[in-house]
């Protein structure tokens, strides 16, 4: 045997333990390298690797009106697909390419922009390259589309025999388009994510929770396999009120467009339970419409103007520092307030004198209110700061739309010499008349409305319930502001009522006002400042308000209506208050749900009052609703033939119809006491001209009845409601 040489064998293994080094040592570097410099490349290969499992996305809830209409909802929407590698292997490639020109024409048929060519020239590019995921159309289609689709030649037959897909998606609609839109909110369409408004608020409670499936590999395809099923979001009932919300989006809109305004808002509430049950956010874009971009209702932080006086007011009556037979000196119009001068609206025509306190707020007298509350509380502004703090005016409201703000009044400071330190002479009167704060119109709505509510303040209220299936799973009841539950003494509170009551019967806001019913409430003008530049740069812009509430004597609704305008002319009473008339009377007469039965009692007669003209119409009318009538007159009996005549009550509970004797047709008939259709027609059917005045029925003819008519005469009718 040969000796065992350890010095021939030691190198051996030195340089085996180098290599396996120098391998590991690459090893590591290539590694780090894959982890550093490839991150991003290996991240993309991870991504599109199947997963074992995926989530299921649920049915977002939907968001219901007042009385349940859907106001915004979750509908499948489909992009279809064509698999022409399914296609093949399904056999089927003979009977796609003998049934091609019909299923285009088909697709033509359902896409008629699109020629039926062109969908052939797009599929057969598809087929030809045995595209797996190959769109048939570009867009997303609803499910009625998606299912007609389906029924094409071929198509008919299957996923398996055809290759036709879908993928599905979750689309927000909105049936009643963009009304209430910025309240109710959007959504992030391709992320399925809530982007503001109620949509954003309640999302935890409309999005429901997702479910998950296990996917299997069996036969080289995946098989779905539920672990977990999602739960469907639940429904929220909001306060809106369809009808409501449509009426103040018009009235405000057409508003805008008569004065060329570029903002306006609307808010309607109800007094008892601060439900609001309309609200509207209108904005003037680049292209001249009007539509809903921002929620200015509870976000814009502007000087409110003169509808500040009213709690201004009320906060002197309550502290007992002033009553209703106070009197103030306004002089001509124009005022000296501490190096400044106070001006009234009407300061070029001498002003209003000396006027009484409710009479200041009447006529909205700018030197009247600021002189009445710095002589009361000059030297002690907080105090009055105190007493708008009472009113509930500054109060956070805690709404549940983001963006919203509360309003901004300052609080007088003073440091520890007594001076003050964010306070000057002048800020308490041009506090008082609206300026140097900022408040949303809907803290000055939900003001107004306490006063309206007899001095209860109204949390705003736009979710009252959630619902699941049917079933109400929680609700919001009506809530009192915390601390404000009654915001000034009841007699304060009445005593605002009535003034605010003539404010619109004997004041500046007539307009506002209605002869169906009384209507309450403040109007307001307002500069509005340009930031550094102050008010006095180039045009200038102006807020214009409307605030109140309905029927004045048992107030149901309260509202407040805001317009932004640059340049004069510029009212908020005649403007904002023309607004506030038509949302009033547009929902008092949507809200008369009063059977004529109700207004019968025992001893009553219910017979209505008809006016002269074509009586034997006016007879088949009254027979329709079952009311009797004594006929008097011989003649024609098709309705088609007019009887002209009078109709009058008599004492046995009918009407009696009598006919007036006929004249030639060259002799002026007697028409007095019909309506304005029926005269007219019958003096021109004899060819004379008809011109009107007044409304109503006729009172009085130029051309005397029997008159001798002559060629191209005219007569006069004088109409009158009596």
């Amino acid at each position: 045997m040969s000796k065992f040489d350890g010095n021939k064998i030691m190198p051996r293994y030195s340089a085996f333990a180098i290599v396996m080094t120098a391998i590991a040592a690459c090893v590591i570097f290539k590694a780090l390298y894959i982890m550093v410099a490839k991150k991003d490349y290996w991240t993309q290969v991870a991504d599109r690797v199947k997963k074992d499992s995926v989530n299921v996305a649920p049915t977002r809830g939907n968001i219901l009106s007042c009385d349940g209409e859907l106001m915004a909802s979750s509908l499948p929407e489909f992009k279809v697909y064509m698999d022409f590698k399914q296609l093949h292997d399904a056999k089927n490639d003979s009977l796609w390419c003998a049934k091609i020109d019909s299923i285009c024409m088909g697709l033509n048929a359902i896409f008629p922009e699109k020629p039926a060519s062109a969908f052939k020239e797009h599929l057969t590019k598809g087929f030809d390259n045995k595209k797996r995921h190959w769109p048939i159309w570009n867009r997303r289609v609803d499910y009625n589309t998606y299912k007609e689709i389906q029924e094409l030649p071929v198509i008919k037959k299957g996923k398996l025999a055809s290759g036709f897909h879908a993928e599905e998606y979750n689309a927000r609609q909105r049936p009643y388009g963009s009304l209430a839109g910025r309240t109710l909110g959007d959504m992030f369409g391709a992320k399925d994510t809530a982007r503001c408004g109620l949509e954003l608020a309640y999302d935890s409670i409309l999005r429901g929770t997702k479910g998950l499936i296990h996917r299997r590999k069996v036969l080289n395809k995946f098989l779905d396999i539920m672990d977990t099923p999602p739960i469907d979001g639940a429904d929220i009932v909001t306060t809106i009120d369809v009808s409501m919300q449509d009426l103040a989006e018009r009235s405000v809109i057409d508003e805008l467009k008569e004065i060329d305004g570029n903002v306006g808002v609307a808010i309607v509430m109800e007094v008892a339970t601060g439900d609001i049950k309309a609200i509207v956010n209108m904005e003037k874009c680049i292209d001249g419409k009007y539509r809903e971009i921002k929620n200015h209702a509870v976000s814009d932080l502007l000087e409110p103007g003169s509808v500040f006086k009213t709690a201004s007011i009320l906060v002197a009556l309550d502290d007992g520092v002033v009553d209703t037979t106070c009197r103030v000196e306004t002089g001509g119009g124009v005022w000296p307030m501490y190096g400044r001068q106070m001006k009234d609206h009407n300061w070029r025509r001498g002003g209003y004198g000396t006027i009484s306190l409710p009479r200041s707020l009447e006529v909205s007298s700018n030197i009247g209110v600021s002189r009445i509350i710095d002589d009361h509380y000059h030297n002690k502004p907080e105090k009055f700061v105190e007493g708008i703090y009472r009113t509930g005016l500054a109060t956070d409201l805690h709404l549940p739309l983001v963006g919203s703000s509360s309003a901004k009044i300052r609080m007088p400071k003073k440091n520890n010499r007594g001076q003050w330190t964010n306070w000057s002479k002048t800020a308490l009167p041009w506090m008082s008349i609206g300026y140097e704060t900022q408040i949303p119109p809907i803290s000055t709505l939900t003001f107004y409305n306490a006063i309206a509510n007899g001095g209860k303040m109204m949390r705003p209220r736009f979710v009252k319930q959630v619902v699941k299936d049917g079933v109400v799973i929680k609700e919001f009841p009506p809530e009192v502001v915390k601390g404000h539950e009654q915001i000034a003494k009841p007699q304060t509170i009445k005593i605002m009522q009535t003034i605010l009551e003539h404010v619109v019967s004997q004041g500046l806001g007539k307009k506002a006002g209605s002869p169906s019913f009384k209507v309450a409430g403040k109007t307001g003008t307002a500069q509005m400042s340009k930031g550094a530049a102050g008010y006095k740069s180039g045009t200038t812009n102006y807020l214009l308000s409307f605030a109140g509430f309905f029927p004045a004597d048992a107030p149901r609704y309260s509202c407040i209506v805001c317009i932004q305008k640059s340049g004069l002319p510029a009212s908020g009473g005649g403007m904002s208050g023309v607004v506030f008339h038509n949302i009033a009377e547009g929902i008092m007469a949507q809200d008369l749900k009063l059977d004529v039965k109700d207004a019968k009692d025992s001893a009553s007669i219910l017979v209505p009052t008809v006016k002269s003209g074509n009586i034997l119409a006016a007879d088949y009318v009254l027979s329709k609703l079952g009311i009797k009538t004594q006929a008097n007159w011989s003649g024609p009996v098709d309705i088609g033939t007019p009887i002209w005549g009078k109709a009058e009550r008599n004492g046995n509970g009918c009407i009696s119809l009598t006919s007036k004797k006929g004249l030639g047709k060259e002799y002026m008939p007697d028409v007095i006491g019909m309506g304005a259709r029926d005269a007219v027609y019958l003096i021109e059917s004899k060819g004379v001209k008809c011109q009107l005045t007044g409304r109503g029925t006729v009172v009085k003819q130029s051309l005397e009845p029997g008159h001798f008519i002559k060629k191209g005469e005219t007569c006069l009718l004088t109409l009158d409601n009596h």
